[in-house]
């Protein structure tokens, strides 16, 4: 059992942040960091660039896939061991992606990497919310998210020079390195937070009832579509954001990440508000207030694609909506978790796995067409924003009213 004293020290120690920071690090680095490459994945495995596209659908759709797995794994044999095992199996797939020599390995590997990504992302929910409170476990998740950030900041640069100066296979020996850093870490220094005795039997019967009873639950459901919605509007920009930003409009691949930062910029500030607001007016109106920034940016995308308005007003539109995903994500979970505790790390896998299979359907949707404009990229997030707003008030809002 996780002692009091521990606890105490746990949440002072700014290692613990830090490891967390790194494990939440994992996904955004290899989402990211490839995007200025496709073209050069592309030419090499002798495929056009809507089949790379589909590599990242694919991770992401492992990603999905996994935390159906991982989250009641974690609350059947503790948090530490899942996340080991998922840190490991993704820093050797890493290595194996860079001997491929065709589009199918790719695509098996990325999704195979995506699903056991999904361990440390699905537990380190779980294992916040072991040891915080609703507000607090917001807080933390803020400050973990400010570190982890430093991954979508820097990955684009990092990815766009490496393949620049070396090649594109160096883009997976740096995951490789950090998949086996954060493993080692964790052994070293994070503890089981999730003792023996409240652990729950893992078979498919518990985990079908834990499901149920969280969907069951019409605010949860809300809460679950409005963050995944939110996300699949950004995947949107992920998925199309590379080839709309380089090909389209002629940005060169090493500086991509300069728009990267932007966006991050924009997010890292919104995120630090979050963190000293929550405590104050609480995680529900922090999401509402995230949620109509978000969607007020939707609108703007819609009219920047409709007048054709151009690079900076779409660039500048971007940065807006990217901006509330800390917000609404972070509020979003905080509310789910705080309902049901007992069973956090399936809660969190069933976040998870709706937020990321939706954003593997947007992109698997996104690669169908053909990219000679900024359109279908711009009205996919407006959408995604549009369907995120009357998810919350129609399924989670009007529920809580009504209680």
């Amino acid at each position: 059992m996780l002692q009091t004293g521990k606890i105490r020290h746990i949440k002072k120690s700014p290692i613990f942040v830090l490891i967390l920071g790194i494990l939440a690090m994992l996904p955004p680095l290899a989402i990211d960091m490839y995007l200025p490459s496709f073209l050069d994945i592309a030419r090499d495995l002798n495929v056009n660039s809507e089949r790379v596209q589909n590599t990242l659908a694919l991770f992401t759709l492992g990603f999905a896939a996994g935390q159906l797995l991982w989250g009641p794994a974690a609350d059947s044999f503790g948090r530490k061991p899942v996340i080991m095992i998922g840190t490991l199996i993704f820093a050797l797939t890493a290595l194996f992606l860079t001997q491929v020599d065709n589009i199918q390995e790719f695509l098996v590997l990325r999704f195979i990497q995506g699903f056991f990504g999904a361990a440390p992302a699905v537990v380190l929910g779980a294992l916040l919310r072991d040891l915080f409170s609703k507000n607090y476990f917001s807080k933390m998740m803020s400050m973990i998210m400010l570190v982890s950030m430093i991954a979508p900041l820097l990955a684009p640069f990092i990815g766009g020079y490496l393949a620049k100066f070396f090649h594109w296979h160096s883009i997976f020996y740096v995951l490789a390195f950090f998949g086996v850093l954060s493993c080692l870490l964790v052994f070293w220094k994070i503890p089981e937070s999730h003792p023996i005795e409240k652990r729950v039997p893992f078979s498919l019967k518990v985990v079908m009832r834990n499901f149920a009873s969280l969907i069951r639950v019409k605010a949860v459901v809300g809460y679950v579509l409005a963050g995944a919605f939110s996300f699949a509007g950004m995947f949107s920009f992920l998925t199309s954001g590379s080839i709309v930003y380089i090909d389209i409009y002629g940005v060169a691949p090493e500086h991509f990440g300069y728009f990267f930062v932007m966006n991050m910029t924009v997010l890292i500030l919104f995120t630090s508000i979050n963190g000293k607001m929550v405590l104050q007016v609480g995680a529900e109106k922090m999401l509402r207030f995230g949620l109509s920034i978000q969607f007020l940016a939707g609108i703007w995308l819609l009219l920047v694609a409709i007048l054709d308005l151009g690079f900076w007003p779409m660039a500048l539109g971007v940065s807006a909506f990217v901006g509330m995903l800390s917000t609404i994500g972070s509020n979003a979970m905080a509310a789910i978790l705080d309902r049901f505790p007992q069973v956090a790390g399936t809660a969190n896998s069933l976040a998870g796995t709706i937020r990321f299979g939706i954003g593997a359907v947007v992109g698997f949707l996104i690669a169908l067409v053909p990219i000679s404009n900024a359109v279908p990229m711009l009205l996919s997030m407006f959408l995604c924003t549009l369907l995120s707003v009357l998810s919350y008030y129609f399924l989670t809002y009007r529920s809580l009213k009504s209680v």
